[in-house]
């Protein structure tokens, strides 16, 4: 018998020893005791293959009718049926689950556009003088294909075809290989648009929108780490990650380069600009040129218009006072009041500080007549006819503020950065700008044009959703992959996939309920309250559960089981739900990584050569699980890598 099937036997026997001996004697048993007997159960129950959504079901309704049963055996049988209902009817109600369907299916349609295979090769090129250049090639194109669609198995089984190959055909370690093509296809439950965390938000009642927010910079965290670790890797043993030789290096240049190259060298800009002047375009058409000019410029163009939009921003005059040149309503200003100096029309109080009486125009009682001729307008004088508010002709004009000298740092750094850009820019560099623009930017509209949507709050998570599918019906259409194999099949398994998501949430809800009359719930709360735990002990506590579970149990059984036992525990620690919820997502990275239920090591050996075993896929995985662990503490000790993009968006 395989070492994995004894690890879950194992697994199995010690959750079955400890009911056994946790529980009290059936005489002494209440019925929070029977509830925590049902999660036991569910948590074997799935480990031996049953499935998760019919599992959940059916405990939730047995344990439900044992529930009413306890308290009037009559109506036992119509109220368990009343409740499945209910549960069922509020799942299929809940507007936060539209958007699986239509992000799942977006992902399956940019899947099919083959832009991966693109966005691989040319990434590989772009990066070949970088230590470990195949593997980090990988990692960042799962990261950016993981932004575009959150399917790992997809990921995963289309990397293990294109680089697993390749990386050991170019003498990569078997278990480097593997580590990285499990770990980096995994981004794609943690980077938005995720469904773990649409889950995660209609479980919690948090905002989708802020964990889209607040999921974005831990993902380029952690694929930041994975890259890191790879380079190093290389570094300290090249032969687990050999350069690539000179020929894989070689990029085809096409004819004008060629012409061109051979007459002024190899640098692409300056050889454009000088056979467009005229002497060294032998054979090559001024519209080639111009057009080849104009894809070289692009980052130079790029940079003036970021910089541009920049200095507008942070120079913008300061929004003027709207009391600023304004005349008090029925008084007309006289002469005595010089607000000639005063800044914005208004004149500083005498006193420094202290509180005066308004002046009135009544005079009191004992008071003197006014010198000058001056007369003081009774109540019943005629009013003076004066604008409401009106906005005198000298009104001071508010003036663009100076730039920080922080602007003109970046731009000094940024502008030396694009001249070396352009020093070592050169035809072959340039065929390779031209492949990762066919490949990226399209990829990047369709993410812009979804994720922009969502955290600049322009759209709802389910009208992004609804652009993303149309958006990756035009890229497949653009790319010459859109027929009807394709449409049905992408729509075929979008609905498999939604129909997934969706049992799972109405065993979750009808297991959730059993749970609650049962009391398993305030039997658990009892517990931990009792232990009397600080915050950061309720915390770690809680991840290190979810870490453990993580081994035996997949990322929608943790979430839709046993999210709803933690989060009624949140307030009390005064967590917030949304920085737990971010925390949950990281560490369930683990999940696909941990045997024995670790799918990536399933999808990965579905599509690698006979001779890589399972085992070795599993060694490769584990540094991964090291590094997740690392960006997990990194997390929860500075908790602004999370929270900082909510906060200044939404203004938590």
């Amino acid at each position: 018998m395989r070492r994995e099937v004894w690890f879950g036997l194992s697994i199995m026997a010690a959750v079955v020893i400890g009911v056994f001996i946790l529980m009290p004697a059936p005489s002494a048993m209440s019925s929070g005791h029977v509830g925590l007997l049902m999660l036991a159960l569910i948590v074997v129950a799935i480990m031996l293959g049953f499935p998760t959504a019919f599992t959940l079901m059916g405990m939730g309704v047995i344990f439900t009718w044992i529930a009413y049963h306890g308290a009037d055996p009559q109506t036992a049988t119509r109220q368990t049926l009343d409740l499945m209902v209910q549960r069922a009817y509020a799942v299929m109600s809940n507007d936060v689950l539209i958007s699986i369907p239509l992000f799942v299916f977006m992902g399956y349609l940019v899947e099919r556009a083959n832009l991966i295979e693109k966005l691989f090769k040319s990434l590989h090129l772009a990066m070949a003088r970088i230590p470990g250049s195949l593997a980090v090639a990988t990692i960042i194109t799962c990261a950016v294909f993981a932004t575009a669609t959150g399917i790992v198995g997809a990921v995963v089984t289309l990397m293990g075809l294109l680089a697993l190959p390749a990386m050991l055909r170019a003498g990569y370690n078997v278990k480097l290989a593997s580590g990285v093509i499990t770990a980096g296809g995994c981004l794609g439950i943690l980077i938005p648009p995720s469904v773990l965390l649409i889950v995660y938000g209609a479980t919690a009642g948090v905002s989708v929108v802020q964990l889209y927010a607040g999921a974005f910079f831990p993902g380029i965290m952690l694929a930041a780490l994975y890259v890191g670790y790879v380079i190093i890797v290389a570094k300290i043993k090249p032969s687990f990650a050999p350069p690539l030789s000179a020929a894989d290096r070689i990029v085809p240049l096409p004819r004008f380069a060629e012409v061109i190259s051979a007459v002024s060298g190899s640098r692409a800009l300056t050889g454009l600009v000088g056979a467009i002047k005229g002497r060294r375009n032998d054979g090559v058409p001024m519209r080639t040129l111009v057009r080849q000019l104009v894809i070289a410029l692009l980052p130079a163009l790029a940079f003036v218009a970021v910089m541009g939009l920049s200095y507008r921003a942070i120079t913008a005059p300061v929004p003027v006072d709207a009391a600023a040149g304004l005349q008090e309503m029925g008084r007309e200003p006289t002469f005595a009041e010089d607000t000639s100096n005063a800044p914005g029309g208004l004149q500083e109080p005498e006193s420094g500080g202290a509180l005066s009486e308004p002046p009135s125009d009544e005079p009191k009682e004992g008071d003197a007549p006014k010198s000058g001729g001056e007369t003081t307008a009774s109540p019943a004088a005629a009013p003076v006819q004066t604008a409401p508010a009106a906005v005198t002709s000298d009104a001071p004009v508010a003036d663009r503020v100076p730039a920080p000298a922080g602007f003109w740092i970046s731009f000094a750094i940024g502008l030396a950065a694009l001249v070396a850009f352009y020093a070592f820019f050169t035809f072959a560099r340039l065929e390779i700008f031209k492949m990762l623009l066919a490949s990226f930017f399209p990829l990047a509209m369709l993410i812009i044009a979804v994720l922009g949507t969502i955290v600049f709050g322009l759209a709802t998570p389910s009208e992004a959703a609804a652009m993303g599918s149309l958006g990756g019906l035009l890229l497949a259409a653009a790319y010459r992959q859109l027929n009807m194999r394709v449409l049905k099949e992408s729509v075929f398994l979008t609905a498999k996939t939604s129909a997934m998501v969706c049992w799972l949430f109405v065993g979750s809800s009808i297991f959730s309920a059993a749970f609650a009359l049962l009391g398993g719930q305030e039997l658990i709360n009892r517990w931990v309250l009792s232990m009397d735990l600080t915050p950061v002990e309720f915390m770690l506590l809680a991840q290190i559960i979810i870490f453990l579970l993580g081994w035996p149990l997949e990322w929608t059984e943790i979430i839709v089981i046993f999210m709803p036992i933690f989060i009624p525990l949140l307030p009390h620690f005064n967590i917030d739900p949304l920085f737990f919820g971010l925390l949950v997502a990281l560490n369930l990275q683990t999940a696909f990584l941990s045997p024995p239920v670790a799918m990536a090591a399933f999808y990965l050996k579905g599509v690698s050569p006979p001779h890589v075993s399972l085992n070795q896929i599993f060694g490769g995985m584990m540094p991964f699980m090291g590094i997740q662990v690392v960006a997990l503490v990194l997390l929860y000790m500075f908790p602004g890598i999370g929270l900082w993009l909510p906060n200044v968006l939404y203004g938590r």
